[in-house]
């Protein structure tokens, strides 16, 4: 069991007596280990695989999870399907686990994992420009470039500032609309060129939700080996401001400003270098590459999404 203790603002130490009562009382057993630093979540999975555990429990948020999931692709002893992986969401977004059904409550959370409903999900390899090389990482979520990535800097230089809420994110984006200027950018998906103009964001991804709740990619399928995107053209904020509620209802198409495309291989181009944010967390620029990993990673989910994925004969192959 990997634990943030500073997620969501604190939640990670404070929730942890109850998370593992709960466990314990759900005859699980678990050896706890405490995150120290960045990335050190990336280092105890690798730890953990090495060392022959195949069933890890992430207490945090997404940006642990991230980190998480990131360690199963670095390490080499097993694929990293082989290994089962749940979480326990304590962070200030958790996005990743609205998509699967997976509750925020901790009693119910663990429930779900003594219930052991596994999914074989899609991950992204995200590659990048920083410190003029090329670098990955690999993306469980949601990627967001330009404005996500611009909103995404603001709210992290926030946490230090103020207890994590809700509303942080909203807050961030509000601000950050009206000093945030669109950029020229070129899309390609699957070697075809689908945009080339200005955007204010693109977001990618395996799953649907992002920044808190809202749904930029509400038809994203997590299991499909595609990704989804949702290219935003410049907006003005009135517009916005009166279908605001399609941010979160996934109606996001039905404003006129945004375009949606699907495919396996996505490159994004700029003028001048934008940023990216990988599962809420910042990193480097353009030009950006996405490459599907077709079911890589096996996940703990909740059992009404489980029950509606064995329901759907078209998507179930394994």
């Amino acid at each position: 069991m990997i634990v943030n203790p500073v997620a969501g603002g604190g939640r990670g130490l404070d929730d942890f007596p109850q998370i593992s009562k709960c466990l314990r009382d759900a005859e699980i057993h678990c050896e706890p280990v405490f995150t120290e630093h960045k990335f050190h979540a990336t280092e105890l999975t690798v730890k953990a695989v090495n060392e022959g555990y195949r069933h890890i429990i992430v207490v945090g948020g997404d940006g642990t999870l991230h980190e998480v999931v990131n360690g199963l692709f670095i390490q080499q002893k097993v694929n990293p399907n082989e290994v089962l992986l749940a979480v326990i969401a304590v962070g200030s977004g958790n996005d990743w686990v609205r998509t699967f059904g997976i509750s925020n409550r901790i009693p119910e959370a663990v429930k779900a994992i003594k219930e052991e409903y596994s999914f074989l999900q899609d991950v992204g390899e995200v590659s990048y420009e920083e410190a003029h090389y090329r670098q990955s990482r690999y993306m469980a979520n949601v990627s967001g470039a330009g404005f996500d990535a611009f909103v995404v800097k603001r709210v992290s230089h926030l946490k230090k500032k103020m207890r994590a809420s809700r509303w942080r994110y909203l807050w961030c984006m509000v601000r950050s609309f009206f000093r945030y200027k669109s950029t020229g950018m070129k899309v390609w998906v699957d070697g075809k060129i689908v945009f080339n103009d200005l955007l204010l964001s693109v977001a990618v991804g395996v799953c649907k939700y992002n920044g808190g709740g809202m749904q930029q990619l509400p038809e994203a399928v997590a299991d499909d080996g595609f990704f989804d995107l949702s290219l935003i053209r410049p907006v003005h904020f009135w517009h916005i401001l009166f279908r605001f509620h399609y941010l979160f209802n996934g109606g996001i198409y039905r404003i006129g400003h945004v375009m949606k495309c699907r495919g396996q291989h996505i490159r994004i181009e700029s003028s001048p270098e934008i940023s990216v944010e990988v599962d809420g967390e910042q990193l480097g620029g353009t030009p950006l590459e996405f490459t599907i990993r077709h079911k890589a990673i096996r996940i703990v989910v909740g059992e009404d999404f489980y029950n509606r994925w064995l329901d759907d004969p078209d998507r179930r192959k394994d």
